[in-house]
């Protein structure tokens, strides 16, 4: 077989050289292909030549294929067909699916908002599989080196935000959390009556001040941190034993709550903030994959 570079030859020219096989005909062919009979017949002169073989020949009763022909015709059309297939966007069908979803999130933030998407994928998708990670990461680093498809998070990147898409899927405002028998549960939080108190903080990364600490260092305050956890899904029971206040994102906050010998009060004015933005992130990778897009799509009507 001799070596062909393919950068030598016309690919455009397979189109013209399959309706020309399968019409065995060039006006036919150029009426196919919506081209001039002159070009198609360029065409074939161009291709006669590539191959080196005349491919259609004359008889007594019109054109008929050469043995060569006769070879290429079955090839080109499962050629053409696979590039077709490899151009087509793919389809998705969820109930045949056995895709893997992987997502990252902190307990109480999966709790809250994956667990109406499992319900989801039971009844629509019962063959996928959902792995949902919570051990304290970076959501972004996890996102970037392709370990999940999503994360769930209300942090936003603080490096390379190119890389990523999100979907906005729950707002809320800050509350303060504490034993239903703390003597600061009566009556209204006033800043100075915060500070008289011991706090716990809820940080994610483990590492610097909370949100509230910078913002009291602002006011020429500072608080009494008594303890830092690194998830959520303990809050309660400390506000529940002890002594300690915790502010909350609000929807968190009234999900922990239930059951508990809590309370929710409002911040002091002083330490108001914008509304919480939680978001579904991605990375760019997977932002035209089908089961990712469909997994989106089910996420932005469930919640």
């Amino acid at each position: 077989m001799r070596e062909v570079n393919l950068r030598s030859v016309d690919l455009n020219l397979l189109v013209v050289l399959q309706a020309l096989l399968e019409t065995r005909h060039v006006t036919h062919a150029s009426e196919q292909l919506s081209m001039s009979q002159p070009a198609v017949s360029r065409a074939l002169q161009r291709l006669r030549t590539t191959f080196d073989d005349p491919l259609l020949v004359k008889t007594s009763k019109g054109f008929d294929l050469s043995a060569r022909g006769v070879d290429l015709l079955p090839r080109l059309q499962r050629l053409t067909h696979g590039v077709k297939e490899l151009i087509a966007e793919p389809v998705f069908d969820p109930a045949n699916a056995v895709d893997v979803v992987r997502v990252y999130g902190l307990d109480l933030e999966v709790v809250c908002f994956v667990a109406p998407l499992l319900k989801v994928l039971r009844s629509e998708a019962p063959q996928m599989r959902l792995e949902v990670r919570t051990e304290p990461r970076n959501h972004f680093e996890l996102l970037a080196n392709g370990e999940v498809h999503f994360a769930l998070t209300g942090m936003e990147p603080t490096a390379g935000e190119g890389q990523y898409r999100r979907l906005l899927i729950a707002q809320t405002g800050i509350v303060c959390m504490m034993s239903a028998d703390n003597p600061l549960a009566k009556g209204r939080l006033t800043l100075e009556r915060y500070l008289s108190a011991s706090h716990g903080l809820v940080s994610m990364t483990g590492k610097g001040p909370g949100h509230i600490d910078e913002r009291l260092a602002e006011l020429g305050h500072k608080r009494h941190l008594a303890l830092r956890l690194s998830n959520f899904m303990t809050a309660a029971d400390f506000c529940d034993t002890s002594d300690l206040l915790f502010i909350l994102p609000e929807v968190i906050a009234q999900r922990i709550s239930l059951g508990r010998n809590v309370v929710l009060k409002e911040v002091p004015i002083e330490l108001m903030t914008s509304p919480i933005n939680f978001f579904l992130y991605w990375h760019e990778r997977y932002h035209h994959d089908p089961m990712c897009r469909w997994v989106r799509q089910r996420v932005l009507q469930v919640l």
